[in-house]
């Protein structure tokens, strides 16, 4: 079975995170200007920049651990976790159908459709 779900989710949050630094660079530089710590505060803006962020990060994690699991099953991967996304993916293009939510159809399919691993014999 082919090992491509982390590794695509892995891209995704690069895409996701890349793309917050394109659009987002001026909210970040002055987070950075303003040493970093405590420098949210009240502003929404900031707020919702690092939280963007944050999530990339946090989508980069998730796609390690999903390609671990998947070398480690032979590519079987827990139905749970395509539920997960598909829950997801459903409410965020609901809420914003401009976004790269649509980008996490394929691998949320793909776990969903694949057969279950056969349960191993007892030694």
């Amino acid at each position: 079975m082919k090992i491509w779900i982390g590794r695509w989710i892995m891209g995704v949050s690069i895409i996701h995170t890349l793309f917050a630094i394109a659009v987002f660079k001026d909210v970040l530089a002055s987070i950075v200007s303003r040493g970093v710590f405590n420098t949210v505060g009240a502003d929404p803006l900031t707020g919702v920049v690092v939280w963007f962020v944050l999530f990339g990060i946090v989508l980069f994690v998730c796609g390690m651990a999903t390609s671990a699991l998947e070398r480690a099953t032979g590519g079987h991967l827990p139905k749970s976790l395509g539920w997960g996304l598909l829950g997801l993916v459903i409410v965020g293009v609901v809420l914003m159908p401009a976004s790269g939510f649509w980008l996490a159809i394929p691998p949320t399919i793909a776990i969903l459709a694949r057969k279950r691993q056969p349960a191993l014999a007892a030694a």
